[in-house]
């Protein structure tokens, strides 16, 4: 009996000697499940648990929009981090826009960690429709889609080139696109999302097509962020491609430890090459894309970019 009682204190010290293994969990919410966000939500949880060894496991939660993920900031904890245009934030903290008469104190405590692929504009046309800048879009059919915000934009665009009226919309959905214009019933489609977006490589797989560049005076006009989509990025693409994006960023609050915002994105930034290696798109991500951030750079992430040499704002400290 001594001994069983000498054993089962032994045990007991052992254990209390033991550190405690305690998980980090935080929840990643990002877009609608099947889209191209919620795919790189699900690849960066990977690359987090592979990165820290399984101490951060990271949960990634659908998401009907950016302003939803903004909103919810009010009823969540420090493990919540989000996506969301950066100017949504900036909405957010001011009222405005869609935050209009919902502004909340917990918006202030918005946090940046990193940025992830921006959603970028393609306007991608059939080579045989010969067009080959905005301006030629007159006399053509083009898909636009509906509901989304490549639909919104290129909308915008055709107006403020004056080609609302030079223009035939087709009236069909965007995942038609690809066999549309394969079988000559559009001769382009607009679309966004992050490069190399699948759509647009299936399309230039499946027949020549032109994506077309913008102007630096269209680029200004339109007030979004430019962007350059390499050449040889599409099949066929000879040469670089300017268009405009708009800058999608990961966003967490000051309710978040330092040190779990630290590891989030030291682990980020040390996978980002892995990352891209499985999915190009995060090849578009750099660091020089953190001068899109227009409000606080979380603490941790802050003592992160500091360590790397990657200089920051003061408004971002």
């Amino acid at each position: 009996m001594i001994h069983f009682r000498h054993a089962a204190l032994t045990l007991c010290a052992l254990a209390l000697a033991a550190p405690a293994m305690a998980q980090t969990r935080v929840t990643y919410k990002s877009a609608k499940t099947g889209s191209s966000y919620y795919q790189m939500g699900v690849e960066f949880a990977e690359a987090i648990k592979s990165g820290t060894g399984g101490d951060i496991s990271v949960t990634v939660e659908e998401s009907q929009g950016s302003v939803q993920n903004v909103m919810e900031v009010r009823a969540r904890g420090g493990d919540y981090v989000f996506t969301t245009p950066p100017a949504l934030v900036g909405a957010a903290q001011k009222a405005a826009g869609p935050f209009e008469g919902k502004g909340d104190t917990s918006f202030d405590g918005i946090r940046a960690l990193f940025p992830i692929p921006s959603l970028t504009m393609h306007f991608v046309m059939s080579a045989d429709s010969g067009v080959t800048d905005l301006a030629g879009l007159a006399g053509t059919t083009i898909l636009l889609g509906s509901g989304s915000f490549g639909a919104t934009e290129g909308a915008k665009y055709l107006e403020m080139f004056g080609l609302t009226d030079k223009v035939t919309i087709a009236d069909s959905e965007l995942s038609n696109a690809v066999a549309a214009l394969k079988n000559g019933q559009i001769d382009g489609f607009v679309t966004a999302g992050s490069y190399p977006a699948p759509n647009v490589i299936e399309a230039a797989a499946s027949t020549p097509v032109t994506i077309l560049s913008m102007t630096d005076d269209q680029v200004a006009a339109s007030k979004r962020t430019k962007l350059v989509i390499p050449a040889g990025t599409y099949a066929g693409q000879e040469g670089d491609v300017t268009t405009t994006s708009l800058p999608v960023v990961a966003y967490t609050t000051d309710k978040m430890d330092d040190e779990t915002a630290y590891t989030l994105t030291k682990t980020f930034w040390e996978e980002r090459e892995r990352l891209a290696n499985n999915a190009p798109w995060w090849a578009a991500v750099k660091t020089d894309m953190l001068e899109n951030v227009t409000t606080r750079i979380h603490a941790g992430a802050v003592r992160y970019y500091e360590e790397a040499g990657i200089e920051l704002s003061d408004a971002q400290k």
